[in-house]
């Protein structure tokens, strides 16, 4: 197809009075857990926002060293050459940039961030599950499945499912808070061999609008420390193990004086 000589190609710019982009960081001398976002004229407290209405750039900067001893836990959990589905969210993320020491690795996700965090040597191949965009989590909403170029569905399944959530509750289970993704990662978990769900310290005790799954679904919960007492045991109940770093020379001996 030939273009009309009267067709030109403009460089577009924003207008004078554009705002910057907003990006999420922490500021010294903040609010109390060190979370505010810069924004165009000032600076506001991540408190005063809904913890489930959180965009991505503002999760980043949120429970970032929790983040990281979770995600390096999940990581070990991981096997050479074994197929793995994660999930969206700021905490499977992390787990993305730690398989570096891995190879071989077959990835399947609804996570748009994912694929370019993954370490190249580490994969084989990487799938993305299609739908319609949350733009807020930057994930895929949609079937956890495949189809041939025939049109038929192809049976998919996975050794290892990672899935991080919003709340952990000893009666409520695992929850988020959409409906949709709630959906999605149920149907990862029954296609997984086994299963891990994700979740910092601050997401104990807590329920949100759709449920997961219950407790006993997952074979690990993968968290920064212990749960209190009543998840603690209601988790061993339901068989699932949990996965804590290792405790550090002072926690052991604060234990230890208990």
């Amino acid at each position: 197809m030939r273009c009309s000589s009267r067709s030109r190609a403009t460089r577009w710019s924003p207008p004078p009075c554009a705002p910057p982009r907003r990006t999420a960081r922490r500021i010294p001398g903040g609010s109390s857990n060190g979370a505010l976002v810069r924004t165009y004229g000032g600076a506001v407290s991540l408190s005063t926002v809904s913890r489930t209405d959180r965009a991505v750039d503002q999760r980043l900067s949120l429970q970032e060293q929790e983040k990281e001893k979770i995600a390096a836990l999940a990581a070990a959990l991981v096997q050479d050459s074994s197929t793995i589905m994660i999930n969206g969210g700021t905490t499977t993320l992390a787990v993305a940039r730690n398989l570096g020491q891995h190879r071989d690795l077959t990835v399947a996700t609804n996570n748009l961030l994912v694929p370019g965090a993954l370490p190249p040597t580490a994969i084989r191949d990487i799938y993305v599950f299609g739908g319609a965009v949350r733009t807020l989590t930057l994930a895929t909403i949609g079937p956890v499945r495949f189809r041939a170029t025939s049109g038929a569905e192809l049976d998919i399944s996975c050794d290892l499912a990672l899935i991080g959530v919003g709340a952990v509750d000893a009666e409520a289970g695992y929850t988020t808070s959409n409906l949709a993704e709630a959906a999605m990662m149920q149907e990862m978990i029954s296609r997984a061999g086994r299963v891990a769900i994700l979740a910092d310290s601050s997401k104990f005790g807590r329920r949100l609008f759709a449920q997961v799954s219950e407790l006993g679904s997952a074979d690990y919960l993968i968290t920064d420390t212990l749960p209190p007492a009543e998840l603690r045991e209601a988790l061993a109940a339901n068989e699932v193990k949990v996965i804590t770093p290792p405790a550090s020379p002072r926690q052991r001996g604060a234990r230890n004086a208990v």
